[in-house]
């Protein structure tokens, strides 16, 4: 799973970046909830349907608690309108995302 992760995670010039495979209209906010091996995506589900950009609101709210950065620190790079989303953590290490992610799973 660490090789997983490791891709998962990348490196960023601003950061890092996280690929994130989004499952709206959940029970509740959770990442992770898992490692998705075929995509190389770290999983996470929010409350929010995928609609009016609330989905992605969930998303930032969601990363930015868990992983204890400041929400204005999370943006979303790519995937706006789409499950998979390749996400900016402004002044994170991989290294310190991962381990952080490793905990929970």
């Amino acid at each position: 799973m660490e090789e997983i992760l490791k891709d998962a995670v990348k490196k960023h010039k601003l950061g890092a970046t996280i690929n994130l495979f989004v499952t709206p209209d959940a029970h509740s906010n959770v990442f992770p909830t898992g490692v998705d091996e075929w995509r190389k995506d770290i999983e996470i589900s929010v409350k929010s349907p995928a609609q009016d950009n609330r989905a992605n609101i969930d998303v930032i709210k969601t990363v930015s608690e868990y992983l204890d950065v400041s929400h204005m620190n999370v943006l979303i790079l790519n995937g706006k309108k789409n499950r998979e989303k390749t996400v900016l953590l402004q002044g994170m290490t991989p290294g310190r995302i991962v381990s952080k992610i490793q905990e929970k799973l």
